[in-house]
């Protein structure tokens, strides 16, 4: 049977856009669909924008410190407009670069929402059809608020880059990267933060000793972080009664930034009961699998509504794969895209390929950074005994500033093979150090491999190679 093309990639992502690209280059004919923006989650509202916002908010901080190394430095007032434009203009930017991408690799572009009618046949919401070989689904994720009332009050991560003024007072409730990420980014511009998470500590997966201290340094630097505490009830402010304005005597704004509304009157399990400028829902983030027809034509979406692949990004149906966060595996733009890599060498270089999901290195941008690759202390020794290398201190850089900041390097060793299964670091620039220690782990080195290398000193990561004895076993 003949197809208008060979491949058609859904979602114009980081994943979606290298395997169009990397398709075509071995001479398929390939189309790409994307309803959005070019770029996907990670270019547009995502890691891109977020990481800009970290660089923005480290400013201030930066001022205080060189005031203590005889600067006279003022970091004077934020200006969120003046920052705002500049980031459009950057994504902008990137947006076209992603375009001018997929254009000098022959793929043709369809800036519309597609469908499936059948296995080969995808529907464009301008009213085209396309049918292919090959289908591939890259259409993402997306932030989904809780199921409560009145939950539409509050905004989810993609509606901050988006905000016309910056608000003075948030509430952030969750606890996972995405949270304490703009948890500390937003106290970092000058907005007063509150932080809720229900559960017992902040940043679950994540090394309980790691973890606890990223949480102790976002509460030095300003951020109320209440643990188990979520919301009972939240109201516009405005149409609350006059005399429940101002619960428990919290301050009333004069008005609510306008990306946001009104003011929120939110109440906490704890029994807080105050208002915010804006409230900011980072609870989780769901696959966009539904509404794509796909179900109807036999691929499987399980509970999540992720779509159910093998290890080769085959879906139940022959010639549909997907890749990326609508699989649900590991949700980073640099697995989406070594994914779509490896289903180009499946698909079309005939060379089956599984994507490589063991030991990624990924980073949290909080202040400070919290860097790892590997196994947690808590993951590794339920699998087999192991030994501890850990040291927590006061960098110098901050510490001779009199700043109470503290750093964490911690090792997880096999007892049996010496053999490094895991790192954790928190601290300033924690996500270009994992980077490199996770090519050392990757490699399966030693504690002994990491003891033969010299150190660079003086450096926060000279610790990594001179921990000498361990602090504990397990």
């Amino acid at each position: 049977m003949s197809y208008d093309v060979d491949l058609f990639v859904i979602g114009g992502g980081s994943g979606g856009v290298r395997a169009a690209r990397t398709a075509a280059a071995t001479g398929a004919k390939v189309a790409l669909a994307e309803d959005s923006r070019m770029g996907g989650t990670c270019v547009i509202r995502g890691c891109v924008p977020k990481k800009l916002m970290v660089f923005a908010s480290e400013f201030r901080e930066a001022a205080h410190l060189a005031q203590q190394y005889g600067w006279s430095a003022s970091a004077g007032e934020f200006n969120w407009e003046t920052f705002r434009g500049k980031l459009n203009n950057e994504l902008d930017r990137l947006e076209q670069v992603y375009r001018n991408l997929l254009n000098g690799s022959d793929v043709a572009i369809h800036d519309a929402r597609a469908t499936m009618t059948d296995a080969h046949t995808v529907s464009l919401s301008n009213g085209e059809t396309v049918t292919a070989e090959t289908i591939l689904v890259a259409t993402g994720g997306r932030p989904v608020r809780p199921d409560q009332t009145n939950a539409h009050l509050g905004m989810v991560s993609d509606d901050i880059f988006n905000m016309e003024t910056l608000p003075k007072s948030i509430l952030i409730v969750g606890g996972g990267y995405i949270a304490s990420e703009f948890a500390c980014i937003l106290n970092g511009l000058g907005v007063e933060v509150t932080q809720y998470y229900r559960g017992a500590q902040i940043l679950r997966g994540f090394d309980d000793e790691a973890r606890g201290l990223v949480a102790d340094m976002m509460q030095e630097k300003g951020i109320d972080l209440h643990l188990g505490t979520n919301i009972v009830e939240m109201r516009a402010e405005a149409d609350m009664d006059e005399d429940m304005r101002a619960p428990m005597g919290a301050p009333v704004p004069e008005a609510g930034p306008e990306a946001v509304g009104k003011p929120v009157w939110v109440k906490a399990t704890n029994g807080d009961a105050r208002v915010f400028d804006a409230v900011m829902f980072a609870t989780g983030r769901a696959p966009n699998s539904h509404g794509l027809g796909l179900e109807d034509i036999g691929v499987k979406i399980n509970r999540r509504g992720a779509i159910e692949v093998d290890d080769y990004s085959k879906t139940a149906v022959d010639n549909i794969y997907a890749i990326g966060d609508v699989t649900d595996r590991i949700q980073l733009t640099p697995v989406a895209i070594r994914e779509g890599m490896a289903f180009t060498e499946t698909v079309y270089k005939n060379n089956p390929t599984k994507p490589d999901h063991a030991l990624v290195a990924s980073a949290v941008f909080t202040q400070p950074e919290l860097g790892t690759v590997g196994l947690t202390e808590e993951q590794a020794r339920e699998i087999e005994p192991i030994d501890v290398y850990c040291t927590s201190f006061r960098p110098m850089r901050t510490a001779f500033a009199e700043r109470p900041d503290r750093v964490l390097m911690k090792l997880v060793v096999s007892k049996e093979t010496r053999v490094v299964l895991g790192c954790q670091i928190v601290a300033e620039g924690a996500g270009e150090l994992i980077q490199m220690v996770g090519i050392a782990i990757k490699a399966g080195l030693t504690k002994e491999d990491f003891d033969r290398t010299c150190a660079v000193h003086p450096t926060m990561s000279e610790e990594l190679v001179t921990m000498q004895n361990p602090v504990r076993s397990a």
